[in-house]
């Protein structure tokens, strides 16, 4: 399995919706909102890279409210 983390910017005051709606998500292990330079941190995993890329970050980028993102892949995992 690979995973990652996405940092995202959301609009003003709707990080703890966007979180919310992100954990129900098909490949998202967990949704948290913070403080800070980014409103919502996501871990996200798929079987590969390649499906991380093609379903998993457009599913997330696609939920209403997010204005930003950034992935960071795991690199202690799986070779990428």
């Amino acid at each position: 399995m690979v995973e990652a983390f996405m940092l995202i910017q959301t609009e003003v005051g709707r990080a703890e919706v966007v979180a919310k709606q992100l954990a129900a998500l098909p490949g998202v292990v967990s949704a948290e909102y913070v403080t800070g330079p980014y409103d919502v941190v996501v871990r996200v995993g798929a079987d590969t890279l390649a499906d991380l890329k093609a379903t998993v970050v457009p599913n997330v980028q696609q939920v209403t409210g997010i204005t930003r993102t950034l992935t960071c892949p795991i690199a202690n995992g799986a070779p990428l």
